[in-house]
């Protein structure tokens, strides 16, 4: 018999309303829960940003976040420096706290550069994956050779809810176990694979499914920062210490298009929306971190200001960007090149 994936228990530290439903002590101070909501701040300004950016046709393409910042930022503040992610191809708030530079990772979207040009040894980022899951098994790839390199060192792989219904998701959670792999399956479950809702796709929380693995499985409300960071610090320090991977189901929302190709509105209401905008995963923070005297409208507008003026400048980088050269679709491909590429080569001029 099927159940209502929506009346499963998941951990919440927040209410909708920013009132604390439990113990609120993370491990956290004062200046560390400030971090986290301007890191949310500034990720949702650089997400509109980005979404005007391919409305002016500076990007070719982009896939908003908006109303998942508590799942990305929270998942990611929590993870050492010298753990691994690996992302699909929405995962931009999660690259801004680990340090990527935005421009670089941008350089994607516009299609100058496929991946990104960022170091994701330096960052300990992966490039973009567009995919659908297979940066899950790249992450669990990375975390046997982690453990079996003696590193204190757990991989996180970030993807939907859509790509927990492809074969590489099964086969990434069973390695996983089999092979005791530090690796955190993170799913945002946003409640579209693109137009098909998850009640189309499961019956039971996706959380759920790591029983029949052998290994941990939580779901956690993704719009609620402190309990998203809570369960996946407790999850890293599980995967440090040896005790294998965890798969962390978070519920969130998409609030915009899967992606700026795709038109929303014909396959969800505007009632379904302003449900979950409602549940807005900074304002409940803001919310709460004001009523613990933590932050106050100051500290806020502070925040927004200059969020305001660090988009301002990645959006003056980014729209100077030149093209690559045409010879780029040359290099890197062939040590002696064929006399046939050679010839393409040399039938236009180099940067032509």
């Amino acid at each position: 018999m099927s159940r209502d994936i929506d009346d499963v228990s998941m951990v919440q530290i927040l209410a909708p309303d920013g009132t604390p439903t439990g113990d609120t002590e993370v491990g956290l101070d004062d200046e560390r829960l400030r971090d986290l909501l301007r890191l949310m701040i500034r990720a949702r300004r650089l997400d509109r940003e980005c979404m005007a950016l391919q409305r002016q046709g500076e990007l070719t393409v982009y896939p908003p976040f908006e109303g998942q910042e508590a799942a990305q930022v929270g998942s990611a503040f929590a993870l050492g420096p010298n753990d691994f992610v690996f992302p699909s191809f929405r995962e931009l708030a999660a690259a801004v706290v680990r340090g990527v530079d935005v421009v670089e990772y941008l350089e994607y979207h516009r299609g100058t550069w496929h991946g990104g040009p960022y170091d994701p040894i330096e960052n300990r980022f992966a490039p973009i994956c567009v995919p659908v899951a297979t940066q899950i098994v790249h992450a669990v790839g990375w975390a046997l050779g982690a453990k079996l390199d003696g590193k204190n060192a757990c991989a996180l792989a970030y993807f939907g809810d859509g790509s927990a219904s492809e074969g590489d998701f099964h086969e990434a959670a069973n390695m996983a176990a089999v092979f005791g792999a530090p690796a955190l399956l993170f799913c945002q479950n946003n409640g579209w694979a693109i137009s098909v809702p998850l009640a189309e796709q499961a019956v039971a929380p996706i959380a759920s499914r790591a029983s029949g693995y052998g290994f941990e499985g939580v779901r956690v409300d993704g719009n609620d920062v402190l309990a998203v960071y809570a369960v996946t610090k407790t999850a890293v320090e599980r995967a440090h210490a040896g005790e294998g991977p965890t798969l962390i189901e978070a519920v969130t929302y998409r609030i915009g298009p899967h992606s700026t190709a795709d038109d929303a509105s014909r396959y969800r209401d505007d009632d379904e929306v302003a449900a979950w905008r409602a549940r807005d995963p900074i304002d409940r923070f803001r919310r709460y971190l004001s009523d613990a005297d933590v932050t106050d409208d100051a500290f806020v507008h502070e925040c927004e200001t200059d969020a305001a003026r660090w988009v301002s400048e990645i959006r003056a980088k980014l729209i100077s960007l030149e093209a690559p050269a045409a010879s780029e679709i040359f290099d890197q491909v062939f040590t002696a090149p064929p006399r046939t590429l050679e010839r393409q080569r040399n039938a236009r001029p180099a940067d032509a």
